[in-house]
């Protein structure tokens, strides 16, 4: 389902992040959380991750300017393909997680399976 197509290879911390996410993920950790600077590569890490777990991905961005910095690295720089979707809203995070998962959990669900 995803492809990661990107020039540069995991290092550093990296490796031990993906594969401590994606453990997360397949032991069905409600809540992971992964830190770092500017500049450290986050959104390379968690390419990696979504391209290691291939299942479709929501990923949720509180503004433009980081839903666009997002399509750009994810989609275009990295090349990950297929089902990704990037939400974009003003509205506080709580309501934004609510009002998206109630229209897109059946659609998700119908994709994961």
């Amino acid at each position: 389902m995803f492809e990661l197509i990107s020039k540069y290879q995991p290092s550093g911390d990296q490796p031990e992040a993906i594969d401590s996410l994606v453990k997360g993920i397949e032991e069905g950790k409600r809540d992971q959380v992964l830190l770092g600077a500017t500049g450290t590569g986050k959104t390379f890490t968690i390419a990696n991750v979504i391209a290691r777990v291939n299942k479709p991905t929501l990923v949720l961005a509180h503004n433009k300017t980081l839903a666009g910095q997002l399509y750009s690295e994810l989609i275009i720089e990295l090349s990950i393909l297929s089902h990704i979707m990037i939400i974009i809203s003003q509205r506080p995070m709580f309501l934004q997680v609510i009002l998206i998962l109630k229209k897109m959990l059946p659609l998700m669900m119908r994709l994961m399976n």
